[in-house]
């Protein structure tokens, strides 16, 4: 601990669960060899009549020591946050924390759409009506995962969710920086919930332009390929991650071992509802992080985009990092691996730049045959060895949010 500030914010623990791999160990060792998961997506809900792609969680490993009760009434959302958090709360040895001193951000709104769409299905009779389960009543709401956790792990500070569509986990960990600076909390876990989206929103997303196309419907694999010339649109991919934050000298007390400190951080809006990128809003976000964090940009040794896959989005996003002074740093894009968790993603992908800062190794960026800006530092078809010490990650929402947040390891 001794190269950090004693006020410095530190990430001390993390819980990641996607379709490559739940825990830590699995989903790096997935992400360094390239390891997908897309195909057809079968979960109830995601399909009437339809071929969306997309990557599923293979089977949802519930520890042993959560509550029965409480997984039995929880949403699969709800599941995967308390099985996810379950990770990062062992990792950071919270159990040594005074429970009042520990804070809760759940990221993410509406995240539990299929769960509400096989429900009216369920209970379309007027003869049915009656019999739908009483817990639907708090299942339909955000808060219910804010109080599955706080119940299941004996959360008593301040706890609450934010929604920023696809910015919605960045937002999250950007939240739980201010309650610990606050002096509110001295730890606080921020979730990027599972979003659990239904046929409906794949539909609309579609016709929205935003989610690719059934080109790729033979061969789900080529399908989701940020930056690549060939792209269509984001291919979703269900995921949820965690990450605990704390002042570093409340961290040393009980020796655990920090994966970097959160540098810098900012959010912008664009002013804007509509779901168009905005290269004046991405450039101000990066400058903002950049000087709140105190770095050059050619101090950015790696970069984490927001990179979906969109048409329009993945250009906006190059020409900002690019006309950032950033051209030199490495990039990759996580979702070609694991693909988008809408909610989720932001949180996923700041775990997935931890980890590979960790192993000093970049992941492939999967389907990038022919990248739209050649001149940039692509890693391509095979992970590279790379010492990283200073990192960025992006992140971009519907409504005209834009997050960036800067990453400095001491180590």
């Amino acid at each position: 601990m001794a190269n950090y500030k004693p006020s410095e914010p530190l990430v001390t623990g993390i819980g990641v669960t996607s379709s490559i791999g739940q825990g830590k160990a699995e989903f790096i060792s997935s992400l360094l060899d390239g390891r997908q998961a897309f195909g057809i997506m079968k979960r109830p809900g995601r399909q009437k009549d339809t071929a969306f792609i997309g990557a599923e969680i293979p089977k949802l490993n519930i520890h042993e020591d959560l509550s029965k009760r409480l997984i039995r009434s929880a949403s699969f959302s709800g599941q995967a946050a308390l099985t996810t958090l379950k990770e990062a709360w062992d990792e950071a040895k919270l159990d040594q924390v005074d429970p009042s001193r520990i804070g809760l951000v759940i990221g993410g709104s509406n995240i539990q759409q299929r769960e509400m769409v096989l429900a009216c299905e369920r209970y379309a009779s007027t003869e049915r009506l009656a019999f739908i389960r009483p817990t639907y009543a708090l299942s339909f709401m955000d808060s219910d995962l804010a109080g599955l956790c706080t119940e299941q792990f004996g959360i008593k500070g301040a706890a609450c969710t934010v929604g920023g569509a696809s910015a919605s986990g960045q937002m999250a960990i950007i939240q739980a920086l201010q309650t610990v600076r606050s002096g509110q909390v001295d730890v606080c876990l921020a979730v990027g919930a599972l979003m659990d989206i239904s046929y409906m929103e794949c539909q609309a997303f579609r016709s929205l332009g935003a989610m690719g196309s059934e080109r790729y419907a033979d061969d789900p694999a080529l399908a989701c390929r940020p930056f690549d010339q060939n792209r269509d649109g984001f291919i979703y991919g269900e995921s949820c991650g965690v990450i605990v934050v704390e002042r570093a000298d409340h961290a040393i007390k009980r020796s655990v071992k920090p994966y970097a400190a959160i540098a810098g951080w900012s959010v912008v809006m664009d002013g804007n509802r509509n779901p168009d990128p905005s290269y004046e809003g991405e450039v101000q976000v990066i400058r903002q992080a950049l000087k709140h964090a105190e770095m050059a940009p050619a101090e950015i040794e790696y970069i984490n985009p927001h990179g979906t896959g969109s048409l329009i989005g993945d250009e906006t996003e190059i020409k900002a990092i690019r006309n950032c002074g950033l051209g030199n740093a490495w990039l990759n894009a996580t979702k070609s691996i694991i693909g988008h968790g809408i909610s989720a993603a932001g949180a996923v992908e700041v775990i997935a730049t931890l980890l590979q800062m960790r192993a000093s190794c970049l992941h492939p960026t999967l389907n990038l045959n022919n990248p739209i800006d050649a001149s940039m530092n692509w890693v391509l078809s095979e992970k590279v060895s790379a010492n990283i010490r200073h990192a960025l990650t992006l992140g971009m929402g519907f409504g005209g949010i834009n997050t960036a947040l800067c990453f400095r390891n001491a180590v």
